[in-house]
């Protein structure tokens, strides 16, 4: 992970959680020493400079992240520097269409806008509240997760029709449930696997359900 603002550290400490083995570079001692202690090796180093790359055995990594966001050459430097050490895997941030433009010149295949994903998600969260999250996917389509429109609630899947009328999949429903726990009653939230035509949507299921984006407006417009 080179570039440890707020996007490299995140990244850097989710894999480091998910059992990765991870290596986390910043030229900023302070941002190093945030994090050191949650991943296998963090370095004070600078990532433009390849000889002090070559020396912490980078051609030994399997992916590399560079997401260093306050400098674009330095990022194009350093991107450049894992190109010719031949990583199978480089993957780059872009903050904007120009920037994104260039590392695809480069060659670059995988590149992060989390500035523009954020934008596209609290723009879709905004124009329709019942929606809590989405993922956009390629080819107009997208994962979405919505609370049940008012007139799908009590229904059962069959009646629904969802892939018929709406050409939509749905995935799962996160379904929340009363639980008690040392002695206190408390509301928990758990998926309740695949769906059945027979499943009856509840008021508070949040349904998880792919489809493109005009038909999923459509489904939550039309049974609101």
């Amino acid at each position: 992970m080179i570039g440890l603002g707020q996007f490299g550290l995140a990244i850097a400490r989710s894999l480091a959680k998910e059992g990765a083995e991870v290596m986390a570079i910043d030229l900023n001692p302070d941002r190093v020493e945030q994090i050191k202690d949650d991943v296998a090796h963090a370095v004070v180093l600078d990532a433009t400079d390849q000889k002090a790359l070559e020396s912490q055995n980078i051609r030994d990594i399997d992916a590399v992240v560079v997401a260093i966001g306050e400098d674009f050459e330095a990022l194009l430097m350093s991107t450049v520097h894992m190109m010719e050490l031949a990583l199978p895997r480089i993957i780059a941030r872009a903050a904007n269409d120009q920037q994104r433009m260039i590392l695809t010149k480069l060659g670059i295949q995988e590149i992060l806008s989390p500035e523009e994903e954020v934008g596209r998600t609290l723009a879709k969260t905004l124009l329709n509240p019942s929606i809590k999250s989405f993922l956009p996917l390629p080819d107009g389509y997208e994962i979405v997760e919505t609370q049940t429109p008012k007139r799908a609630a009590e229904k059962s899947l069959k009646d629904l029709s969802l892939r018929n009328k709406y050409n939509l999949n749905l995935i799962t429903i996160k379904r929340k449930f009363t639980e008690n726990k040392d002695g206190k009653t408390i509301k928990t939230e758990h998926i309740i696997g695949v769906p059945r035509a027979d499943t009856i949507l509840l008021e508070d299921d949040i349904l998880i359900m792919l489809g493109k984006s005009k038909d999923i407006d459509k489904f939550v417009q039309l049974n609101s």
